[in-house]
């Protein structure tokens, strides 16, 4: 039905008579010669329907916006003054000889060229908001991503072999969503949070080095860069350390930039540990575009009479403070929004210090909290801290994961209200986590990542004496502060892996009933086996300046898990349900709440 795609043509096609397909953009009438924005996927071009051509001028009266048009015209020259160097086709326009209305439509719920939409209305008319050109635009990136990928993995020796969406339900940490069998009445299936256990089997089966551009699911509170069903390049190799794993991932993005954004990355990236990065940003996934850090303060503040700096000193918590350049400048209300800022967190205050004039030593300082500190603990603070005049310092004080947490995000928050992001792209890999953190509402041991991943082979003896002190195989790649893609090397062997559930409190009862087939699998031959997963979604939100991922999802859901333009989740009939051996507890709520935010 058409010769070519509307954004394609340009003055080498002068002269030449095309056949196009696509929506009417835009029609203006100026006056006897009725000029049609026409778009397709590759773009804009000019028609140009003149009174001449009789029948298609009648038919371009009739035309209006978002009517599916075919058009066949001559390729000619813009009069001069009329050239739109905006677009690709900008010098040249199109001359209808004919025009037919392939079909009509009514007006569309929303102006497609606007840039400010309701995210709602998007969302519940998708198909319209995906044919505006930043979402055109995302997805077409999304596509080059992916292509850039496969040819990368295929070209490294890489096999892709898709794993099975319905399998068993296995503690990874978050909630599994849970598909009920009709075969097997009262057992479920679950919906896969990663193929981590698949893909560690086709390392036994000796496939050596597998990749999947997977579906994963995972029943959890979402945010902005959070899907209840997200998609993962899912990667897994056989003999290959650490380095090995990260050398071809690390590769792999480097191209990656440079292929779609023409962005050269450091090569090779830098590389910090997991102590590190907590003790010097808060977090362990540091946006290093970002200057501020936290300094240390405990030790300083153990013997100080302040109980609200020198208990979690004492007790093994942590004292820090971000040091903020210029910061003194802030208002009393801009440093009470961060005070609440810092306690979604769990913070539960946000001391402060504003060194108007250092020179004059306590004198020059502005603070609530000076009375409580002797002048020797002044004076280290501002000498460890770096603190200049005009600078503002913000205390966090309690167990080290509230403080870590509240001024981690702070420095974040503060980074970009105040324009202190140097440079666009600043990637970092993270490693030597903690195997095990101690969850106090469960009283046990947890995996910092997932039970599967190897500690290091120097601290085995610790696994049952002190687990708290054993570092993991584990690596993540985080860029701009997001945490892009992580993993680690695995544990092969039965009787690691067997002291490691232990550790966690899955005795071998437990982990026979659950894990059994991978303990079996892992007797017959195992070799050293290691991977990464990369957030795909995250990584086109990155890529494309996007704000959210829903911007680079063709159909995503809302941040309450629904879909507003299909209206999933939805109730099913009661047969279906008894067909299932399925009783509902209540009758489902008649009105349902899927918005967006």
């Amino acid at each position: 039905m058409r010769s070519h795609y509307c954004g394609n043509l340009n003055e080498a096609l002068l002269g030449q008579v095309v056949t196009l397909c696509g929506w009417a953009h835009r029609r203006r009438d100026h006056g006897g010669v009725i000029f049609i924005d026409l778009r397709d996927r590759e773009g804009l071009v000019q028609v140009v329907a003149d009174p001449e051509a009789e029948a298609a001028f009648a038919v371009a009266e009739s035309v209006r916006g978002e009517y599916v048009l075919q058009v066949t015209g001559l390729v000619r020259a813009r009069p001069a003054g009329t050239v739109n160097p905006n677009l690709p086709s900008g010098a040249i326009e199109v001359a209808a000889q004919s025009i037919t209305i392939l079909n009509t439509a009514e007006t569309p719920p929303f102006p497609l060229e606007d840039e400010e939409i309701n995210e709602n209305l998007r969302l519940k008319y998708r198909y319209l908001d995906l044919r505006r050109a930043p979402m055109l635009h995302s997805l077409r990136l999304r596509h080059q991503v992916t292509r850039f990928v496969r040819n990368y993995l295929d070209e490294h020796g890489f096999i892709d072999v898709e794993t099975p969406v319905l399998t068993r339900s296995t503690p990874e940490g978050a909630r599994d969503y849970l598909v009920p069998s009709r075969t097997y009445p009262g057992q479920f299936f679950a919906l896969p949070q990663s193929p981590q256990l698949f893909k560690q089997l086709l390392m036994v089966a000796g496939f050596d080095r597998y990749y999947q551009i997977t579906k994963c699911f995972r029943d959890e509170d979402l945010r902005a860069d959070r899907q209840p069903e997200f998609t993962q390049i899912d990667l897994e190799t056989s003999f290959l350390d650490e380095e090995g794993v990260m050398g071809i991932t690390e590769g792999m993005i480097r191209g990656l930039f440079r292929e779609v954004l023409g962005v050269a990355l450091p090569d090779p990236f830098p590389r910090m540990t997991y102590a590190e990065s907590v003790g010097r940003f808060g977090l362990d996934r540091p946006d290093l575009r970002n200057p501020l850090e936290l300094t240390e303060l405990t030790d300083l503040m153990r013997e100080v009479d302040f109980k609200v700096f020198s208990g979690p000193a004492q007790t093994g918590g942590r004292v820090a403070c971000l040091r903020v350049p210029g910061g003194a400048e802030l208002s009393r209300s801009q440093i009470d929004e961060y005070t609440a800022f810092v306690g979604i967190y769990g913070a539960k205050g946000l001391a402060w210090v504003k060194v108007n004039d250092l020179g004059q030593g306590r004198e020059g300082l502005q603070s609530p909290i000076l009375k409580f500190l002797p002048d020797a603990v002044i004076d280290e603070i501002l000498r460890r801290s770096g603190a200049q005049t005009g600078d503002i310092l913000f205390f966090g004080a309690d167990k080290a994961k509230v403080v870590n947490e509240a001024l981690g995000y702070l420095r974040n928050r503060i980074g970009l209200d105040r324009g202190l992001l140097r440079g666009d792209w600043a990637p970092v890999w993270v490693t030597d986590f903690p195997m095990f953190e101690y969850d106090d509402e469960a009283g046990r041991w947890v995996s910092l990542h997932h039970p599967f991943t190897a500690p290091k082979v120097e601290q085995l003896d610790l696994l049952e004496s002190e687990p708290g002190r054993i570092l993991s195989r584990a690596y993540d790649m985080v860029l701009n502060g997001n945490e892009i893609g992580g993993g680690s090397i695995r544990i092969h062997s039965t009787e690691v892996q067997q002291r490691v559930f232990r550790a966690l409190g899955i005795d071998d009862a437990e982990a026979a009933d659950k894990f059994g087939f991978l303990l079996d699998a892992l007797k017959f031959g195992a070799p050293p086996h290691g991977g990464l997963a990369f957030g795909l979604d995250r990584l086109v939100m990155l890529l494309s300046g996007a704000d959210t991922i829903r911007d680079v999802i063709a159909f995503p859901k809302t941040q309450k898990a629904g879909c507003l333009l299909t209206e999933a989740p939805s109730p099913v009939a009661d047969k279906q349900l008894r067909e299932l051996g399925i009783r509902l507890r209540q009758a489902p709520a008649a009105d349902k709440d899927v918005q967006a935010s």
